[in-house]
């Protein structure tokens, strides 16, 4: 279905609040533009603009910019002809103010290295600009689930760096800072340090279970323990684990990424009875309910912990336009326009930002440009100026409706799991008076309650919240011993029955 302007007006796209003028709006969104001056950084003309949206970062005590810039398309996949230090010192004078990079995206920590040169964010050098540093979050991710060298292999974990000599997540971590403030070489000045370290992509249960040792098992510094509780010793400048003898307090939270798998996310926040876990990335886009979905169920079990929630895969990693749904592997992947005549940009990131939960979107730009219509940053950051609640249900449906003609809505292939309806409540079981359950899992439309019924009769309503814990599970007291079963009903009507065996 091509998105023409009579479809855009369906949507009410033209009606959304924002902090800057409609004139302006209008100026950067029209065919050509007028009065635009150069930037003092980037080097793409736009409008001085007043201060980006911010929303509360869950509970981490930071308030974040509605758009964030993430260390994908050309500043990992660089094309031929594209610097991409300049987007990253556009995203700045933006007042961009979250920052996304990773141990697996090739370059992109060094050329934020360039960038902070430039920003005079290196700790220790001549001019450090300390208030500018402590008013972003820079993030970087570790797909490494083990926290020391020498751990054994485990059927369905995955450990892996772009770092030649990284051997456990503890190395990732001293391997951002190197790249992003020292020389490359395994030095970092004193005083850097990374806002949060994220677990990446994880799969599965499986990789959950290594992640935990040393916190659900007893902590063996001898022997082998999983990342969680060595990036703690790293958060908290403590040794424990025996992997940080000099104290270092070298990363200020810790959270983890996903894209595949909800119901294992929603475990590895679940067995969370530490507090370590303060924020999660997670894919969200228009076609984000063809799969078993993530907006109903680990993005609420997130909110209700008050992690900080970043989005990411609007476009689906480009699989929304030019590319094929698979992973980005060259430049020749990354997307170099802002939106298509088909799809225009400005909804899916509207729909991303207005799901319930969601504090801050990350988007890869491929392309600046002189020309303010042209440049993918200056679009995006406008189409990221939008509340909460700034689309409204129907709108979130119809934008749905278009998504899903994109390639047959087989864009998402990162998300592992198809769609199977609303699930029964799990792990039903009887222990002494009590009839106890673990959440359901959500389809299209949220759950709503439980139904107990005992005997064929309606006992109880209970009503349905986010599980915050493992240990803490749905209850219900009876004298009963037979005839039990529990129904998850969702808003749409829906139920799906688990039977006490």
């Amino acid at each position: 279905m091509k998105i023409n302007n009579r479809n855009l007006n369906l949507l009410n796209m033209n009606t959304r609040k924002y902090p800057i003028s409609r004139r302006n709006f209008i100026k950067v969104s029209a065919a050509s533009t007028v009065a635009v001056s150069a930037m003092s950084f980037g080097g793409c003309n736009i409008e001085k603009v007043p201060a980006p949206m911010k929303r509360k970062f869950g509970n981490l005590g930071f308030n974040v910019t509605t758009m964030a810039l993430g260390g994908q398309a050309s500043i990992q996949w660089t094309p031929e002809g594209v610097d991409p230090v300049p987007i990253i010192l556009k995203a700045f004078d933006l007042g961009i103010n979250y920052f996304d990079t990773s141990n697996l995206y090739a370059k992109s920590q060094l050329h934020f290295h360039e960038a902070f040169k430039t920003l005079k964010l290196i700790p220790g050098e001549e001019g450090y600009n300390e208030e500018l540093r402590k008013s972003i979050w820079l993030t970087s991710k570790t797909a490494m689930r083990w926290g020391k060298p020498g751990w054994p292999e485990r059927e369905g974990v995955v450990n892996w760096s772009n770092g030649e000599n990284v051997k456990c997540a503890v190395d990732d971590v001293k391997r951002s800072l190197t790249q992003l403030f020292g020389d490359g070489e395994g030095n970092y000045p004193e005083g850097a340090y990374l806002d949060m370290v994220l677990i990446h992509t994880l799969h599965n249960t499986n990789e959950t279970d290594v992640l935990y040792e040393g916190l659900e098992t007893p902590l063996d510094p001898e022997g082998n323990f999983g990342a969680l509780v060595a990036l703690r010793d790293l958060r908290d400048g403590t040794n424990l684990t025996g992997i940080n003898p000099k104290n270092e307090k070298l990363i200020r939270h810790i959270g983890f990424s996903g894209h595949a798998n909800p119901p294992a996310m929603m475990d590895m926040i679940q067995r969370d009875e530490w507090g370590l876990l303060d924020g999660m990335l997670v894919s969200i886009n228009a076609n984000d309910k063809q799969k078993l979905n993530m907006q109903h169920n680990v993005i609420p079990v997130a909110e209700a912990k008050g992690m900080g929630i970043i989005g990411m895969k609007v476009f689906a990693d480009a699989a929304m336009y030019h590319k094929n749904p698979d992973w980005s592997r060259a430049p020749g992947d990354v997307y170099m326009k802002v939106g298509s005549p088909e799809l225009p940009s400005r909804p899916l990131i509207e729909y991303a930002l207005t799901t319930p939960g969601v504090h801050t979107l990350i988007i890869g730009i491929g392309h600046i440009d002189e020309d303010p219509v042209k440049c993918q940053l200056v679009q995006n950051f406008y189409a990221s100026q939008i509340e909460p609640t700034g689309m409204s249900a129907d709108d979130r449906i119809k934008m749905e409706q278009y998504a899903a003609n994109v390639k047959e809505g087989k864009t998402n292939y990162f998300q592992a799991i198809e769609k199977q309806g609303l699930s029964a409540p799990q792990n039903l079981q009887l222990a002494e008076n009590k009839i106890i359950w673990h959440t359901a899992f959500a389809d299209e439309a949220p759950i709503s309650h439980y139904e107990v019924i005992i005997g064929g009769q309606l006992a109880a309503k209970v009503e349905h919240k986010p599980q915050l814990l493992k240990s803490k599970p749905f209850v219900f007291e009876t004298g009963a011993k037979d005839g039990i079963v529990v129904a998850a009903v969702d808003k749409a009507g829906n139920r799906s029955e688990a039977v006490l065996a």
